[in-house]
This record gives structure tokens, C-alpha cells and sequence, in this order.
């Protein structure tokens, strides 16, 4: 495994002398203060690395608010209104492949041609969606920009575990975390003011120079990194039917039944295809994850474990966040956005905090933080919850609850990546970060899928909207407890030194 110290462009090691220390050297002070200095993600030889990916980040995230915002305006200009669902599904669907195939590629290559394959699949699945005349033309042009969309978040991370020194990747992962969140917040709305005042496609025009810009940034580095993967590494092929790729299709199709078995009204068949849809999913998953993912093994398989309760607890209840204010307490949408902006914001500062924060973890188990990102994050489920469902108190507590549990979802997001990566030896860096991409993609499914079955079935036999809200709550706070006991499996052994690569 390469040493951790050393620079993208294949120089040596930051801490290295340059030059042989005389009675006029600098003094230590000096030399620590020009360290200092030297130690950012923005000055070379990371500069345009680090614009790169965060310009990724920043169109997925741009393109997912964005879209969702003019979704309503698309499917009813090109008849898709009864299958409106589908047109977030089909996106999501081939983000579990593209995520899969593009970590596979990453350890067998390295990720330069993976992230320029990605970027490629994302812009032509922009433009054939964006000139779509008809709703399954829309819908094949989402499946391409889903594919790209699982390349570029799952490479994301693996560049920077690749590409930048140890005391720097925190700082990244967090910077990542800002990169998503900031254009999510502005996201809806410049996406509006194109769809009312140009069209809905320019939505998708206005990616295409972006993403070429993207690609130009990060892939001349990125091409410099050799990939550390060798014949070795990876002794034999399996046949394509029984390979990662076929069973991250497999996954794919799995969920895709549960998540329609989900939205059925009767029970008598809701449950046997959610039930089916949930067994070849757990099949399936053996096989694109890391090994002992399902058993929450210590290590990057319990990285995994925690990516999927984190964004289940916190995307889980999030997405139900503004239904219940608007229906429950009577807010506009845009007073209930409110919330969704409160927690975007504090998700980056406590991300930031953690990255600032992080050296003081460098080398053991960072289940403190991770443990303590958790119970913040279960508090602000358990005060948002209280002001959307609970009339006698003010609709402003379910934002300032959002905002709490924000902060808790960035720093134990941050702290849980940074030590998983850590953890990943170099020929294992793309399965890593596909495995926890993967579970985010999940997570976000299974959990939206179970609250909008919750709201199905208690309208279908006579509940109420609070009733489905409090179970959906409830369950995502069941998650974020589980992951304060889980958090301690981060790593084989408290205050570990980080295990060596096999």
C-alpha cells in the first residue's frame, strides 16, 4: 500500500526534508507554521483535484433538488403523471449499478476512467432526457443520468482516499458534505426560475458545460494515480452471470419490486412482493458489498452498516418532514422548507466541525464522534417529530428539531466515512466506497418506500396522517438508536492502530 504521505503527483512523502538542516535553517516553529500553510485541500498539488470533485458532487446534488422541484411540470407535459413515482425510481434504480460497476472498475484501473465513463453517461442521459418527447424516452434518459449519478458519488470518495494524505481527508469528506448541500439549498429554486421563465429542459442544458468543466478539473490528475489494483488482487474473473455487476442488476430489479409491492393498497399483495423483493435483495446484496456487511463485521463493513441507518434515520425522516407540516400544521411549502434548509445548513457545520476536529482520532476508532453524531441525530428526530405531530406546540420546533439533527447527521457521516475509507486497503478503495454509496441509495428507498406504505395503507383502512407519520418517525428513530450501539464496530478493537492491508 502506497505510503499515506504522499502527493497526487507521485512526489515524496510532505513530511521528508527537503534539503539537509544547518544552523540556518528554519526553527521548528517556522517549519511547523510553513506546514501549516502548505496543509490545504486548495493548493497544489490538490487545486484543481479538489474543484473537480466537489463540482461533481455539487451537479448530483443540483440535479436531484433540481429535477425533483420541475418533476410535477415534466410528468405533466409528457403524460407520465400516473406513473409520476417512476421518474425518481428509475433514476435511483440505476444509481445501485452505477455504483457497483464504477467501484469494481476503480480497483481493477484506478478511477480516472470510471469518473470519465460516469461523467460521459451522466451528460448523454442529461441531454436524452432533456430533449425527451414522451414520458419513457424521460424515463430512459433518468435510468443514464442514474448510472452516471452511482459512478461520480462512489469515485468521489475513492479519489480521496487515493489522492490525499491522511491528515487531509477528513477536511475533504467534510468539503464533499458542503459541495452537496449548498446546491441542494439553491437548487429548487434556480431550477423554478429556469422552468418558468425559459423551459423544464433548459434544467438539464444548464448541466452539460458543467459537467465538461467537472471532467476537466479531475480527470488530468486523477490519471496520474496508478492503480495500486494487480492481477493478484483479483486472481480470476467470474462469469458475468454470477459477477457484482450482474448481481447489482439483480439488486436493482429486487428493489424495484419491493418498492412497488410497497405502494399497493391490499395487503394480500403488498406483503408477499415486499417480502420477495426484500429476500433477493438480501441475496443480491452479499455479493456488492463488502464481506460481512449483512453481519455488521468490524471494520468498512460496519462503515457500510452505519451509512445505511444514518441516511435511513435522517433522509428517512426528512422526506415526510414537509407533508407533515404542510398537512398537519398548516404551512406553506414554502415555510416547510424551512426545515429542510435548517438541517442542510447544520449538516455542513457539523461536518466542518468534525473535519477540523479530526486529528485528534487520526490512527483509532472514531466511535465517539460517530456515537455522538448519532444521539444528536435522534434527538432532533424525536423534537421534530414532537413539532409536526404534537398541535399543542409550535410548528417551530420540528425546524429547530431538523436543525439539531443536521449537525448530529454531519458529524457522524464524516467521522463514519473517514474511518471506514481509512480502514479499506488500496486495491479495496472502490468497493468500499460503492458499498457505502450503495447503502445510502438503499436506505433512502427502503425508508421512503416504508413511510409512503405507511401513509397508503393507513388511508386505505381508516388511519390518519399522523398515525403514518408517527410510525414512520418512530422507525427512523429505532434506526439512528441502533446506530448509537453499532458505532463502536467501526473499528476490529478500540484504539487500534488501523489494521494492515491483507
Amino acid at each position: 500500500m502506497p505510503d499515506q504521505e504522499t502527493a497526487v503527483d507521485g512526489g515524496s512523502p510532505t513530511s521528508t526534508p527537503t534539503s539537509t538542516p544547518t544552523s540556518t535553517s528554519a526553527s521548528p516553529t517556522v517549519e511547523a507554521a510553513r506546514e501549516a500553510a502548505r496543509d490545504s485541500v486548495f493548493r497544489a498539488p490538490y487545486t484543481a483535484l479538489t474543484w473537480g470533485i466537489v463540482l461533481s458532487v455539487g451537479l448530483v446534488a443540483f440535479e436531484s433538488m433540481g429535477v425533483a422541484t420541475v418533476l410535477p411540470e415534466i410528468a405533466g407535459k409528457l403524460g407520465g403523471l400516473n406513473a409520476y413515482g417512476w421518474g425518481l425510481s428509475a433514476l435511483m434504480l440505476a444509481n445501485l449499478i452505477g455504483t457497483v460497476a464504477a467501484g469494481l472498475a476503480a480497483d481493477r484501473r484506478g478511477p480516472a476512467r470510471p469518473l470519465g465513463v460516469g461523467l460521459v453517461v451522466f451528460a448523454v442521459g442529461c441531454a436524452v432526457a432533456g430533449s425527451a418527447g414522451n414520458w419513457p424516452l424521460f424515463l430512459a434518459g433518468r435510468f443514464l443520468q442514474g448510472l452516471g449519478v452511482g459512478a461520480v458519488m462512489a469515485l468521489a470518495y475513492t479519489a480521496i482516499a487515493l489522492a490525499y494524505p491522511e491528515r487531509l481527508r477528513a477536511r475533504m469528506f467534510a468539503l464533499v458534505s458542503g459541495g452537496w448541500t449548498v446546491p441542494s439549498l439553491i437548487g429548487p429554486t434556480v431550477a423554478a426560475l429556469i422552468a418558468d421563465h425559459v423551459s423544464w429542459r433548459g434544467v438539464f442544458v444548464l448541466l452539460l458545460p458543467l459537467i465538461a468543466m467537472a471532467a476537466a478539473l479531475a480527470l488530468p490528475q486523477l490519471r496520474r494515480l496508478s492503480s495500486t489494483a494487480d492481477d493478484t488482487a483479483h486472481p480470476s474473473t467470474p462469469r458475468w452471470w454470477t459477477g457484482p455487476i450482474a448481481r447489482s442488476v439483480l439488486l436493482a430489479a429486487a428493489t424495484a419490486v419491493l418498492l412497488a409491492g410497497l405502494q399497493l393498497r391490499r395487503l394480500a399483495l403488498l406483503v408477499p412482493l415486499a417480502l420477495l423483493g426484500t429476500a433477493v435483495a438480501g441475496y443480491a446484496l452479499r455479493s456488492v458489498t463488502p464481506a460481512g456487511t449483512l453481519s455488521a463485521r468490524h471494520g468498512v463493513a460496519a462503515g457500510v452498516v452505519l451509512r445505511f441507518l444514518l441516511c435511513g434515520a435522517y433522509f428517512g425522516s426528512e422526506a415526510f418532514l414537509p407533508l407533515g407540516l404542510v398537512e398537519l400544521r398548516g404551512l406553506s411549502a414554502a415555510q416547510a422548507g424551512l426545515g429542510l434548509s435548517a438541517g442542510a445548513i447544520t449538516w455542513v457545520l457539523g461536518a466542518a466541525w468534525q473535519g477540523r476536529a479530526d486529528g485528534r482520532w487520526s490512527g483509532r476508532s472514531r466511535a465517539v464522534p460517530i456515537a455522538l453524531g448519532f444521539v444528536v441525530l435522534l434527538a432532533g428526530i424525536v423534537v421534530m417529530g414532537v413539532g409536526v405531530l404534537v398541535d399543542s406546540v409550535p410548528a417551530l420546533f420540528a425546524v429547530v428539531g431538523w436543525a439539531v439533527g443536521g449537525a448530529g447527521m454531519g458529524v457522524a457521516f464524516n467521522a463514519a466515512t473517514t474511518d471506514a475509507m481509512e480502514q479499506a486497503p488500496a486495491d479495496r478503495q472502490g468497493e468500499a466506497s460503492g458499498g457505502m454509496q450503495l447503502a445510502q441509495t438503499l436506505a433512502v428507498a427502503v425508508l421512503s418506500g416504508l413511510g409512503g406504505a405507511a401513509i397508503t395503507l393507513s388511508d386505505a383502512y381508516g388511519g390518519s396522517v399522523t398515525l403514518a407519520l408517527t410510525v414512520t418517525f418512530t422507525l427512523t428513530g429505532a434506526l439512528a438508536a441502533a446506530g448509537i450501539v453499532l458505532a463502536r464496530r467501526i473499528r476490529p478493537t478500540m484504539n487500534s492502530a488501523a489494521p494492515q492491508a491483507s
